[in-house]
């Protein structure tokens, strides 16, 4: 299984997810969202992570296709995320003569929003996420949608379940689906925005309880 966190800000929450084995950190760039980070920040986080095994990934929503080239290049991202309603095209973009991994968020409500899955070919993995009300953030509302909809779901890409995760209800994904990667931020906070070590360390000690 695979481990992402997002909207991590600070280098011991970041140290905290190397020591346990979390794969992805996320960092928002997203102005609205209080996970947001500015460059500075995203270097520091970046800059620490660069001997270690964990993997940045820069989390996006509707950018501009230019600013983000240039955020990429800067940072020296290798994986990003789409949270918004970027298509294939714009994708396809961004990864043109590069090895940029992307992963593509869709968000699901019912049954019939997996049809979304099929307009995009040119992402390497694809993040099922809680669809937001008009006056929600893209993402990280504590929320999730109805698991039971996951089962017999085939998908042709590897793909990350993500959606008011916690301690709480972790090892019930089991029971429904067997998605290759699981996604956390609002589950692991005190607070939104301001993760906390203890929650992160006794969640993941939870899922692989026997």
């Amino acid at each position: 299984m695979l481990f992402k966190i997002c909207g991590l800000k600070e280098i011991n929450t970041v140290d905290c997810c190397e020591r346990n084995n979390v794969n992805f950190f996320g960092m928002i760039f997203y102005k609205k969202s209080p996970r947001n980070v500015d460059i500075d920040n995203a270097l520091n986080l970046i800059n620490f992570s660069k001997d270690k095994k964990i993997i940045p990934v820069g989390v996006f929503v509707n950018e501009d296709l230019e600013n983000i080239k240039s955020l990429i290049a800067k940072l020296d991202l290798k994986t990003i995320q789409l949270h918004g309603n970027e298509n294939d095209d714009y994708i396809n973009s961004l990864k043109i003569n590069t090895n940029l991994k992307v992963i593509k968020t869709v968000s699901v409500q019912n049954i019939s929003d997996f049809k979304k899955l099929n307009n995009f070919n040119k992402n390497d993995y694809f993040l099922l996420d809680y669809k937001p009300e008009i006056n929600e953030l893209p993402g990280g509302n504590s929320k999730q949608f109805d698991w039971s909809i996951l089962k017999n779901l085939k998908i042709s890409k590897p793909w990350f379940l993500s959606g008011g995760i916690n301690i709480s209800n972790i090892k019930k994904i089991k029971n429904f689906a067997n998605p290759d990667g699981i996604d956390l931020s609002s589950g692991v906070e005190e607070t939104p925005g301001e993760k906390n070590i203890q929650m992160i360390e006794s969640l993941l000690k939870k899922y692989h309880e026997k």
